[in-house]
């Protein structure tokens, strides 16, 4: 007969937790608010789909299951939003962003994480401060100055891309290294002293230890900050032109051509919606694995 193990104190939390939970909310109340949780989410999410799927009279009668289905909204808005070039825009700004603002955040949060300098508490306070300054406050300044350098140096930055990258990386790159700085904060140092034990420098500690164990952290980092780029339209609007415009102010103008209509597009604005948010969706589902921890799980023995 064998002998049951004992529990691990892990375990024996677990079930405490669990035990708790059950006795806090009974079974049915706990599906009953899970249900209306997932209806609050998941019911506009449905009534877009529906609605694009409709006409445009469909949909302004007030019908919420479409009489006739019919997918020429996700045909036409491609000639009537121009979302073709604004999507390519968007991915072409906010993809280099994410990339770049994820692998400068974990070399600068690994330098204000491990190693002790004059200044480095001011730093990490002036990044925890920069994310409480609005953005509609710097719109004017950022304007100006990139006025400024087309101006006095030549430099035309404002309707290019690469001016909005450089702008979206000025907000994202702040965010992006108080995520790995809190994420670098739970690595167990004993894994650098053992590398630096075998010989490896701060180079080859960063890309052989930190980096590997830090997935989550910079895949967090990195869909943030293409976030950042994807969904805003207030600099965006400014800083860009009809040839460099993102799909965020494709979708805005249409939207708002739409005002005073004789019969809006209701179903090219419903499919427009759902076609800007589709790579998002792509971008969660392809790196899920990545937004849950772990990784350093027995990395120390």
């Amino acid at each position: 007969m064998t002998q049951q193990q004992p529990a691990s104190p892990r375990q024996v939390g677990t079930n405490m937790r669990q035990q708790d939970v059950t006795r806090l909310l009974p079974t049915p109340v706990r599906t009953s608010v899970l249900i209306l949780m997932c209806a609050l989410v998941l019911g506009p999410v449905l009534y877009i789909v529906l609605a694009s799927l409709n006409t445009d009279l469909g949909v302004a009668s007030g019908e919420i299951i479409p009489k006739h289905l019919t997918i020429e909204n996700y045909i036409n808005v491609w000639t009537t939003v121009g979302l073709a070039k604004g999507i390519g825009n968007s991915i072409l700004i906010a993809g280099p962003v994410a990339v770049v603002s994820a692998i400068l955040s974990v070399g600068t949060a690994y330098v204000l994480v491990r190693f002790a300098f004059k200044g480095r508490l001011s730093v990490l306070r002036g990044l925890l401060g920069l994310q409480s300054i609005p953005g509609t406050l710097l719109l004017l300044p950022v304007f100006v100055l990139f006025a400024s350098a087309g101006t006095y140096l030549g430099v035309v930055v404002i309707g290019t891309r690469w001016g909005m990258f450089l702008t979206y990386l000025t907000f994202a790159l702040p965010f992006s290294t108080w995520v790995m700085v809190t994420y670098l904060r739970g690595l167990p140092p004993a894994l650098e002293e053992a590398a630096r034990i075998d010989g490896a420098s701060n180079l080859g500690v960063l890309f052989r230890i930190i980096i590997p164990l830090s997935w989550p952290g910079i895949v967090v980092s990195g869909i943030f900050a293409f976030l950042l780029g994807w969904n805003d339209v207030l600099f965006s609007s400014v800083l860009s032109n009809p040839e460099t415009q993102t799909a965020a102010v494709a979708l805005h103008l249409f939207s708002a051509a739409q005002d005073g209509g004789a019969l809006p597009l209701y179903g090219q604005m419903m499919a427009s919606a759902l076609i800007c948010a589709s790579p998002v969706i792509i971008l969660y589902l392809a790196f899920q694995r990545y937004l849950v921890g772990g990784l350093t799980a027995g990395g120390v023995k």
